[in-house]
């Protein structure tokens, strides 16, 4: 992993970050508990007594920054792509910013009178808040990215022939080429003819495949699913990457042509609007295109 380098897409996606709030919290405060139950100084407390509000009032802000943040985290994919260094500086922030809350909160209630500290300095509390919830935050955090990216190579998407699945053609034997789509189940499939696959357009972490049935009618089957994987499973075949929200099917392009915002590909397909190319994947597209 390098700092510079692109974090994956699933670690922004809406449900991995709600369930990352989720797991997070709740393994913070089992965290913060315990060591509190140890810890004579600690200020958390379960009980009607007035440290109980503190520990309520700490513990839901705690959620109101983790949530907000992660919800500009979802935002910003929008407007441009984290890399690593970014992703950890931002969860460090939101660490940082926890930790300046419980400060100005220990601080305020040495100030009345309700616990004793062996120090009431600001930057010693502060070190030893950040520590615990660098740790309680920062595991949860890594646990999750783990378990999300296993999740995602179990995403499995690849070239086959296959039966029993949803598909444009009619039962019986076929010699041609066709291309099968799992999802990330493992159970949600598409098995659909190259020749009859128009485009693939992605929708967040779902996926949208337009494609025509035997009668013709043009369809469209979506499934959970990276557009990155598809682009990776299909290397080599006409399904060619040009956009960070596109894939199109070399044989299904009529004419490229170039506009005033840069090139685009027009499909057989009359309902469908020009498929744009992006400066990222201009010349390969324009290589693949011409070599046809």
């Amino acid at each position: 992993m390098h700092l510079k380098e692109k974090i994956p897409s699933y670690l922004l996606g809406k449900t991995q970050l709600t369930t990352t709030v989720v797991f997070s919290v709740l393994f913070a405060i089992f965290v913060l508990l315990a060591t509190t139950f140890y810890d004579n100084n600690g200020w958390f407390q379960f009980g009607p007594t007035v440290l109980f509000n503190y520990t309520a009032l700490f513990i839901l802000l705690s959620i109101i920054i983790i949530a907000v943040s992660k919800r500009l985290m979802y935002r910003s994919r929008l407007l441009f792509t984290l890399n690593w260094g970014q992703y950890i500086i931002w969860n460090l922030a939101e660490i940082v910013i926890i930790a300046l809350v419980y400060t100005a909160m220990t601080i305020h209630i040495c100030s009345l009178g309700l616990i004793e500290m062996p120090t009431k300095s600001f930057w010693p509390i502060f070190f030893c808040s950040f520590v615990i919830l660098f740790f309680s935050l920062g595991i949860p955090y890594i646990m999750a990215a783990l378990y999300f990216e296993v999740q995602d190579k179990n995403n499995t998407i690849r070239l086959m022939n296959y039966g029993n699945v949803i598909t444009d053609a009619e039962p019986g034997p076929t010699d041609l080429e066709k291309i099968t789509l799992f999802g990330d189940d493992g159970l949600l499939k598409l098995s659909i003819s190259l020749k009859n696959l128009y485009y693939i357009e992605s929708d967040d972490n779902y996926i949208k495949v337009w494609y025509s049935d035997s009668n013709g009618d043009v369809k469209q089957y979506m499934l959970r699913c990276r557009l990155k994987t598809v682009e990776e499973s299909f290397a080599g075949s006409p399904l060619v990457r040009c956009h960070r929200k596109y894939i199109v099917n070399l044989t299904r392009v009529l004419v490229l042509t170039r506009e005033k915002d840069g090139y685009c590909l027009k499909l057989d397909l009359p309902s469908s609007e020009p498929i744009p190319i992006s400066k990222t994947y201009e010349n390969s597209v324009i290589s693949r295109f011409n070599s046809r």
